[in-house]
């Protein structure tokens, strides 16, 4: 079961988790917090501009959440979004996908209402480019 909270203002969520993480990427983080050897570090989860579609996810393990962070608790597995990442993340999931054609972590954000085909760039009703055919000509590695 995820939780979430708010830190610095010691506010609860008790609607749905802000983001939560399928079976598989649960575990392949656990693997690769143990793997690292920082068992209590968290994964950081942010949106940052730039990509194809105009916003791109990021992802990068940290010791402790920062002031106004959301802290996903999923079975000892923790996540950090920022208030502003979260406006574009909540209600997202991350997947681990491991094929022939390469793995890695994937998110289903139901706020994107475009993405690269690569997925690790969206667009959103409210993002800022209005390139409806975003071709991934910024190099983002999808070819």
């Amino acid at each position: 079961m995820a939780t979430a909270q708010f830190t610095g203002q010691g506010q609860e969520i008790t609607d749905a988790p802000a983001m939560t993480l399928t079976p598989a990427a649960e575990a392949k983080l656990r693997e690769l917090l143990q793997q690292r050897n920082i068992p209590n570090y968290g994964l950081r989860v942010f949106v940052a501009g730039g990509g194809c579609s105009g916003l791109q996810y990021g992802m990068a393990f940290e010791a402790q959440p920062r002031d106004f962070d959301t802290v996903v608790d999923q079975n000892g597995v923790r996540l950090f979004i920022d208030p502003t990442s979260l406006l574009y993340l909540q209600g997202a999931s991350i997947d681990f996908v491991d094929s022939l054609m390469g793995g890695g972590f994937k998110i289903d954000n139901p706020n994107a209402v475009s993405s690269c085909g690569c997925g690790h760039s969206f667009r959103t009703k409210t993002s800022a480019s209005t390139d409806e055919g975003a071709s991934c000509g910024t190099g983002c590695g999808c070819h």
